[in-house]
């Protein structure tokens, strides 16, 4: 698995935009944009631990943007049932973050996520605006992740300073 140092693999790849129109996103979009890339990895769609991490990622999207970053998800399923699946669960119909569909599993690959059944890992990237990868953290199937740690570790990472065991942004650095 790729980790902190590396670079973020190029890429292009379509995907189900906010408004469920299909686009594509690239590797350089959230760089052009000087932005910082939270990108999540799940399992499926139509299953029962990633929606609970989707809302959730929705509920606090406008702190990531608040936080110059941009949110991904991201998936090996095709941007077709990305699409039923936002259509037919009203908890996900207006999602503000497209949803990546990685069907060549070639994305997932090279960030060595791919898991042998050939559905991704549960992982979460945080990229900094020059596409070098400053946190990772990946779960089993079963276990979803915790949003606010995701936020938490943005804002750390994003932080010049040092933050110690159970910093919480706005409390001083070492």
């Amino acid at each position: 698995m790729l980790t902190v140092g590396d670079k973020f693999p190029k890429f292009k790849k379509p995907a189900i935009l906010a408004d469920k129109s299909v686009g594509d996103i690239s590797s350089k979009d959230h760089k052009d944009e000087g932005k910082w890339m939270v990108m999540f990895w799940y399992p499926k769609d139509f299953t029962f631990v990633c929606p609970t991490e989707i809302i959730e990622f929705n509920s606090n999207h406008t702190k990531f943007a608040e936080l110059n970053t941009v949110l991904y998800g991201a998936s090996t399923d095709t941007e077709a049932v990305h699409l039923a699946w936002r259509e037919n669960d009203p908890k996900l119909t207006n999602l503000t973050f497209p949803l990546i569909a990685d069907t060549s599993k070639s994305l997932s690959k090279k960030l060595g996520i791919l898991q042998p059944e050939k559905v991704a890992y549960r992982v979460t990237f945080i990229v900094d605006p020059e596409g070098v990868i400053q946190w990772v953290n990946a779960n089993n199937d079963a276990t979803g992740r915790n949003i606010a740690e995701v936020l938490r570790a943005l804002e750390a990472t994003q932080n010049p300073g040092l933050t110690a065991c159970d910093w919480v942004p706005g409390e001083a650095t070492l």
